[in-house]
């Protein structure tokens, strides 16, 4: 049986099964992977080095999130354009895959490397603290190309429902990154830096077994991958497909800047370092959920594209169960073992009663989030972006901004755990009340 069959008609378990566990153990080993970065940084150089890092490291997300905006989008359309056996554009997608990833990268690296130092004082960071920052920040910039075109690659790959393929590539890449970044970091002396260029390495290996499997023929359609050939038609598609990512990314940054200027203003240094330790821990814990949402838009979209309604509803709902019991056992560790965790990433940092109950309150919400997430996995794959950018707005520029800008000024830096923690709560029930909706709206695909 065919992947393509085999998701259009296969048991839904074990469709569900075969789809998201390499996703979730690549996305798993990814969040280590940043856990680590922040272990290695914080134990090799130190404290001050992992604030810089904490603060340099949502903006080298929009790189990310450039790439999660083609991947995203052209593979939601590969999978529906899969489903109705559309050949003539699956053949044709890659001029304008190759084309937006390339104008991308220039438009992030250049002015990002020019301005790093203007970048980094938005960020909140001053002194010696912006100088280690810039450092991380230019390092990573200088893989750009890699960063975006490996990711957006890797989508597509999951996009034909070979998630196993595609896991094995994001395996390989994270491995030479964590054996790298100990020796670029202290045996060669680079610091931060060093950290940065361990994972450009990665993203380098990672983009290269991507552009091998197209060129060998592999994928399950043909493809004319040398192409950068725009076609506007396909373009608009996928960055119509892919905008919620892109909002979603660049939004998480606003986010953190307001965020780490309150910390910053309002707070120390050893405030910073904490909120970088809970931040990262909270995005580990979210990797296994990012594993069933790449694992749910193939699926979902190659049973729209071939009629299968009922079907790909049916799966959002198996998703998110499964979501939900993924994540108990981390939820579980998160409100009993706070002390531990901290430690492990601060070693010799003194947590406080209070630091340990926003620990836990901010990762209360935990449950819920399975929801929101695969929702804005689900709308795309569905033809239906404007509710997940809708979702995105929601969050991020209707209640988080204005409220991380207006509750610490009132509360101090203790209110960003519970505000975060009352705003994804708001945000789960409404996205709760749009699903209630099974209506489907048949858009052309």
């Amino acid at each position: 049986m065919d992947r393509k069959t085999f998701i259009l008609t296969g048991d839904l378990k074990k469709v569900m099964w075969e789809t998201s566990w390499p996703a979730v153990a690549a996305i798993v080993l990814y969040g280590i992977n940043n856990f680590l970065d922040a272990i290695f940084v914080g134990y090799l150089i130190n404290t001050k080095a992992l604030a810089a890092v904490g603060m340099a490291y949502p903006l080298s997300q929009i790189v990310l999130g450039f790439g999660r905006l083609v991947g995203t989008g052209a593979g939601a359309a590969v999978s529906m354009w899969i489903g109705k056996n559309e050949k003539n554009n699956l053949y044709n997608l890659f001029g304008s895959f190759n084309f937006l990833c390339i104008f991308f990268s220039l438009i992030c690296t250049i002015p990002a490397y020019i301005f790093a130092h203007e970048l980094m004082a938005m960020m909140g960071a001053k002194g010696e603290l912006q100088t280690i920052a810039v450092d991380y920040f230019r390092a990573t910039l200088i893989g750009t190309v890699f960063w975006i075109y490996g990711l957006a690659l890797n989508m597509l790959i999951r996009a034909e429902g070979k998630m196993k393929t595609a896991a094995m590539m994001i395996a390989v890449g994270l491995v030479i990154d964590i054996i790298l970044k100990p020796i670029f970091i202290s045996t060669l002396g680079m610091g931060v830096a060093g950290a940065a260029w361990a994972t450009n390495c990665g993203m380098i290996i990672y983009s290269a077994l991507g552009i091998l499997y197209y060129a060998k023929g592999k994928s399950s359609f043909k493809a004319h991958w040398k192409s950068i050939s725009f076609n506007p038609e396909i373009g608009q598609k996928i960055l119509k497909l892919g905008l919620p990512e892109m909002i979603l990314s660049v939004m998480g940054v606003v986010q953190s800047i307001i965020i780490f200027n309150a910390i910053a203003r309002y707070g120390t240094e050893n405030d910073i370092s904490f909120f970088t330790v809970l931040n990262r821990f909270f995005l580990f814990l979210l990797t296994p959920l990012f594993g069933l949402m790449r694992g749910l838009q193939p699926v979902v979209g190659i049973n729209f594209g071939a009629g299968n309604y009922e079907r790909a509803r049916t799966f959002l709902k198996t998703y998110i169960l499964a979501g939900v019991a993924v994540l108990f056992p981390f939820f579980f560790i998160a409100l009993f073992f706070p002390q531990q965790l901290i430690g492990l990433m601060l070693p010799g940092y003194a947590v406080n009663a209070d630091q340990i109950r926003d620990f836990r309150l901010f990762f209360s919400v935990l449950p819920l989030l399975p929801v929101t997430v695969l929702a804005l996995s689900y709308y795309p794959a569905v033809n239906d972006s404007k509710k997940a950018s809708f979702l995105v707005f929601l969050r991020q520029l209707i209640l988080y901004i204005p409220l991380m800008l207006i509750l610490p000024y009132y509360f101090g830096i203790k209110s960003i755990y519970w505000g975060s923690a009352l705003i994804e709560l708001a945000v789960g029930l409404v996205t709760l009340g749009l699903l209630k909706n099974k209506q489907f709206k048949l858009k052309r695909i």
